[in-house]
């Protein structure tokens, strides 16, 4: 039961006894006594457990209209929580639900036409029936609200489960590859140079160990910042491969979405790299032109190995994409190059 629940019902009591008493009832009415002032407070009583036995309160509200209008009162007080209970129905129950609300109300709005002591004329039924398509109207949408809110939460969810995943394989994937790299060169040097071989071992467990805290952090801050726009760490890693690599970067001025996507398209083109090529010199080239970055990753590696295709030219463009930029990527005479053009600060 929502907190509001807690304090709205006293509330309806406490103006079921202020309408009560002040607005005494005309003939041909019964005036305030204990009896009506009881009815009119239960009615709003019944109130209190309405989120979760909707069906219920319109069968109680009901009823209670009805044994008011037999007594000889007004409905000036009764009558309101019969529509509160029908509006609450039609926004949390369905078709079945809805069904057996609107067959208790009818009965009862003949039981109370046939027993309430004023005449029922054309004003009173047409009263009726804009008070039943007002709750059942407001119901629904009140219903298909609350329904659309849930639809957007769960694609944001989706988005964010999309967003990790990617996050997952560019980081993980960059170190992976990385490690794969460096036991491979220990392996084939192992016997005629074990001191590089030790090395190279080193490195894996230093890059395992920055994968396993890489892999923290995503999942217990998926969205946390980072300084993105500092690749030394991702150029020691390859150069610890045993791969030689060229940076050329100038002083860029981006904002932490922008430096999060360049980052980790950076780190998905040397991943590339890694996996496609065995050797040849990979150069990265980081510049600023007004408000616009360009990033350079060129691999001069001449023999591809080609494998199962992968999400990296994806990953690359989505996010690129995703800040309002783009990637280019293909052969060129020096070998693969990924080039990305990105916005310095994400376009609102």
């Amino acid at each position: 039961m929502r907190t509001s629940d807690v304090w709205l019902t006293p509330a309806f009591v406490a103006g079921a006894v202020a309408v009560t008493v002040l607005a005494p009832a005309d003939p041909p009415y019964r005036g305030l006594d204990a009896v009506g002032l009881s009815l009119a407070v239960g009615s709003t009583l019944c109130l209190f457990p309405r989120r979760v036995a909707p069906v219920g309160v319109v069968v109680a509200t009901s009823l209670l209209v009805v044994v008011n209008a037999a007594a000889g009162y007004s409905t000036t007080v009764t009558q309101w929580p019969v529509w509160i209970s029908l509006f609450t129905l039609f926004s949390l129950r369905g078709t079945t639900a809805r069904v057996t609300g609107v067959a208790v109300m009818l009965a009862a709005v003949g039981g109370y036409f046939v027993v309430d002591r004023a005449p029922i004329g054309p004003t009173d039924v047409f009263n009726v029936t804009v008070c039943f398509l007002v709750a059942m109207v407001a119901g629904d949408a009140a219903r298909s609200r609350r329904a659309a809110a849930v639809a957007e939460h769960a694609r944001v969810r989706a988005e964010e489960r999309t967003e990790l995943a990617r996050e997952l394989h560019d980081s993980i994937g960059h170190a992976v590859n990385v490690m794969v790299m460096q036991a491979g060169v220990g392996r084939r040097v192992f016997a005629d140079d074990p001191d590089f071989a030790r090395e190279a071992l080193g490195n894996i467990e230093s890059v395992g160990r920055d994968a396993l805290g890489e892999l923290d952090r995503l999942v217990r801050v998926m969205h946390a910042d980072r300084p993105t726009t500092d690749l030394s760490a991702l150029v020691d890693r390859v150069r610890a491969a045993g791969r030689e690599l060229r940076l050329t970067t100038e002083e860029i001025q981006v904002g932490a979405t922008v430096a999060q996507a360049l980052h980790r398209i950076v780190q998905e083109a040397l991943t590339n790299a890694l996996r496609h090529t065995d050797s040849g010199r990979i150069d990265v080239e980081l510049a600023q032109v007004d408000d616009t970055v360009v990033l350079e990753v060129v691999n001069e590696g001449r023999q591809l190995r080609v494998g199962r295709p992968g999400r990296g030219l994806v990953n690359m463009r989505e996010r690129a994409r995703s800040v309002g930029g783009e990637v280019e990527a293909g052969p060129v005479p020096a070998g693969f190059r990924v080039r990305a053009t990105l916005p310095a600060q994400v376009r609102s």
